[in-house]
């Protein structure tokens, strides 16, 4: 094969890489987030005003009285960005203002527990009973339940985590 043709493949073997990532990394920010908790945890759907109450701490106990443990990905998570516009209506100095004011008025024992990566959530929500966190839905695993938040699951039309 020429020289001339040979770079034409590698070219255009190089573009319809770019072009796989590129569609892969779109679907990824595009990707409902799913609210996840323990699967021995007792509720499956929550109304968006509870899941805002939970991420607030307003609500700090599940229906059963177990300890709610919130869990939020670490700054620069789209899926951080999503759920700080979407529930929290917070900007990230807003968000982290916010629950220094609660703990310093002993409205809660601590702020939310903070993971690094969506493989971090995943581990923390299925052994950690009452645990609740927020993941791309393409990445959520066995031993966790995904909650429907006013009746919809991600992906539904409706969802209000897209």
């Amino acid at each position: 094969m020429a020289r001339g043709a040979l770079r034409r493949v590698a070219v255009l073997g190089a573009i319809a890489l770019a072009t796989a990532l590129g569609a892969r990394e779109s679907q990824a920010q595009n990707a409902a987030i799913a609210i996840v908790t323990n699967s021995r945890t007792t509720a499956n759907d929550l109304s968006f005003l509870e899941l805002r109450k939970i991420f607030l701490g307003e609500k700090q106990f599940w229906d059963d009285n177990s300890r709610i443990i919130l869990l939020v990905r670490a700054p620069v998570a789209r899926e951080r960005d999503v759920v700080l516009t979407k529930i929290y209506r917070m900007g990230e100095a807003e968000f982290q203002q916010y629950w220094i004011a609660k703990v310093f008025r002993a409205e809660v024992s601590s702020k939310p527990k903070i993971v690094y990566s969506s493989d971090m959530t995943s581990e923390l929500v299925t052994v950690l009973p009452g645990a609740i966190g927020f993941l791309p839905v393409d990445e959520v695993g066995p031993g966790m339940k995904v909650l429907r938040i006013n009746g919809k699951l991600p992906g539904e039309t409706g969802y209000p985590l897209q």
